[in-house]
């Protein structure tokens, strides 16, 4: 129900116009594009240091961490959308 309503109002185009030219959206989108590039700045900075400071074993022990870590994520995923299609 909640989707469906959301879904028409998204799609409403004096709606979606009217609250684009609203103030207070306007301030949120910029308030939200203001906190992803300081996040990602921070999070470069942060990265940068670390690989300056590993040598090349922890370097490649972190990648090899990482790519484990995708896999499995990647095989969570594909069994939670697996066991959703066998649902319907």
């Amino acid at each position: 129900m909640i989707r469906t309503l959301l879904r028409y109002l998204a799609n409403n185009e004096k709606l979606v116009e009217r609250l684009s030219d609203s103030y207070l959206m306007r301030r949120a989108a910029q308030m939200a594009v203001s906190v992803f590039y300081r996040a990602k700045s921070v999070a470069q900075e942060a990265t940068e240091e670390r690989i300056k400071d590993m040598s090349p074993q922890k370097f490649r022990s972190f990648i090899d961490k990482f790519q484990n870590n995708v896999k499995e994520e990647l095989e969570k995923a594909k069994n939670e959308i697996d066991s959703k299609t066998k649902k319907h």
